[in-house]
């Protein structure tokens, strides 16, 4: 049996880059950057100033650079790049560390940080980058510490903050970043845990943000997939059972009835080649507009 073939895209490495005297370079990394300046003196040049960099300088930047490295005419500069994409974090950072670094990018005062040469920080990573081995796992775990060191007190202090927040306004983040797709494959119990809350606290929140108890959304949101599905594909309406969560057909019937007022099979006859159809294609709905927005014929019943 051949096994799936998997897709790898790189994450967490270390590249190295020359810019030319007199030449000019901008980062253009999706995420943050964490530079080092390891040969060769330059400039930081933004709009109103420019800053001197010298060997060992370490820069932490927000997304795309607000400004341009220069190299000075007498020589080249030699860096090393350290990216890191905190939405591919994910289980290994917080919600409130996501997003604190969210926030930490979209400011203007903070879209970039000069680390000088004595820096802990940057004589870490010359003392790292010094092996030459930048493929080892230690070696990227390093750097990613590194990188969070690089905040000082501020990252620890955010997340600290947000776990302690109103547990309405984390219950909302989570639902606005969550796509419905894992929610529904999301237990209470889980959902309770990763928003720090007790059952009954937050079955009370959510029934608040979402109009109706966790159970009946989840249910909704089955039946509103495999109304899509019917709509969409040419899949059996067992498989269309399957695909939404229900283990029993004669269950899934009896709820799709219930809700719609007409068994799968008809609704499917009724809708699949009109313009319905063309419109639960083309409709994307956002997380948390999906589980707050009540689809026509749903009444707050759940199996």
């Amino acid at each position: 049996m051949m096994k799936p073939e998997r897709i790898y895209e790189p994450h967490l490495t270390v590249r190295e880059f020359s810019v030319p005297p007199g030449g000019e370079w901008k980062p253009r990394s999706p995420g943050w950057s964490l530079i080092r300046i390891e040969q060769g003196t330059g400039y930081f040049l933004q709009p109103q100033s420019s800053l001197e960099l010298e060997t060992g300088t370490a820069l932490l930047l927000a997304g795309p650079a607000p400004g341009t490295i220069r190299a000075s005419q007498l020589g080249g500069l030699s860096l090393y790049i350290f990216s890191v994409i905190p939405a591919r974090l994910t289980g290994l950072i917080t919600l409130g560390e996501q997003d604190f670094l969210e926030q930490a990018a979209s400011r203007k005062d903070f879209p970039l940080r000069i680390l000088p040469p004595d820096n802990p920080v940057a004589l870490k990573m010359r003392e790292l980058c010094a092996g030459g081995n930048f493929s080892g796992l230690l070696f990227r775990l390093r750097l990613l510490q590194f990188f969070v060191e690089a905040f000082g007190n501020e990252l620890e202090q955010a997340a600290s903050h947000w776990e302690t927040a109103d547990a309405r306004e984390r219950l909302r983040v989570l639902l606005e970043r969550t796509p419905s797709a894992e929610l529904l494959e999301m237990s209470f119990g889980e959902l309770a845990r990763q928003t720090h809350c007790t059952s009954r606290h937050l079955s009370r929140l959510f029934s608040e943000l979402v109009g109706m108890s966790f159970r009946d959304k989840r249910a909704e949101l089955r039946l509103t997939r495999a109304r899509d599905l019917l709509a969409t594909s040419r899949s059996k309406v067992v498989e269309v059972a399957l695909e939404s969560g229900y283990k029993s057909l004669s269950l899934f019937n009896l709820m799709f009835t219930r809700h719609f007022g007409t068994s799968p099979g008809r609704w499917r006859q009724k809708h699949q080649n009109n313009g319905e159809s063309k419109g639960l294609r083309s409709k994307r709905v956002q997380p948390f507009a999906a589980w707050k927005e009540r689809p026509a014929g749903f009444s707050s019943q759940a199996a």
